[in-house]
């Protein structure tokens, strides 16, 4: 028999109506935030499968603009989100699609616009609050959000995963967990690295500052 936590069991401590369409969709918009740079001028929501269908009855979409804003699950102000964007200036839109049997139902992709181009964060929310990031900008990547997590992309080359891991041991971190994804067309790879707490300054500028690193970007949770 699996082993479930009163998390597992109760869901988040959230405004509702919903775990997977409310809770998991503000946590899907504020690792967006965190994950693509500051200054972009607008923000595109996707809704893909059961969000797509549902979002304005179950809240998703108050939730994503939240998440945006980077209000908390269990943050009042989510209710009336609209209302605080469209005081802050902040641009957005919504529409449907379908992205592909490859994502779970209850997926977003968040567009970010800026002056001279897009980036985009692809999420599921996959029950009781949890959720995966699945693409950040065309790159597979697979991670819950739920820990300190270092996003590296570089040309495939050895001892790039030694590396950033001795540094973290070095410093007496844990890793919670460690995932490659390789583009077979470009031989181009990212490295997706969960720890166990915030990394410090000195350790973040060691590990991101790397010439080896096309892109290199720290999110914290």
């Amino acid at each position: 028999m699996a082993d479930y936590s009163a998390f597992d069991i109760l869901g988040p401590i959230m405004i509702g109506p919903s775990s997977s369409h409310t809770a998991g969709a503000c946590r899907i918009g504020k690792t967006a935030l965190n994950i693509c740079p500051k200054g972009w001028k607008s923000v595109e929501f996707i809704l893909h499968g059961s969000f797509a269908h549902t979002y304005k009855g179950h809240g998703t979409d108050v939730a994503l603009v939240g998440g945006i804003l980077g209000y908390e699950t269990y943050d009042a102000r989510l209710r009336h989100s609209f209302d605080d964007a469209k005081e802050k200036g902040v641009d957005f839109t919504f529409k449907t699609a379908d992205l592909g049997e490859k994502y779970h139902p209850n997926t977003v992709k968040i567009i970010f616009h800026y002056d001279d181009h897009d980036e985009y964060v692809i999420g599921s929310s996959i029950g009781g609050g949890a959720i995966v990031i699945v693409d950040i900008n065309g790159i597979e990547v697979e991670f819950r959000g739920e820990f300190p997590t270092i996003l590296l992309k570089y040309h495939e080359q050895k001892g790039v995963v030694a590396n950033v891991s001795k540094f973290l041991a070095d410093a007496s971190y844990n890793i919670e967990s460690i995932n490659t994804n390789k583009d077979r067309i470009t031989n181009l790879v990212t490295l997706t690295v969960e720890i166990d707490r915030p990394l410090e300054e000195k350790l973040k500028d060691e590990i991101l500052n790397q010439d080896r690193f096309l892109e290199s970007t720290y999110v914290e949770v």
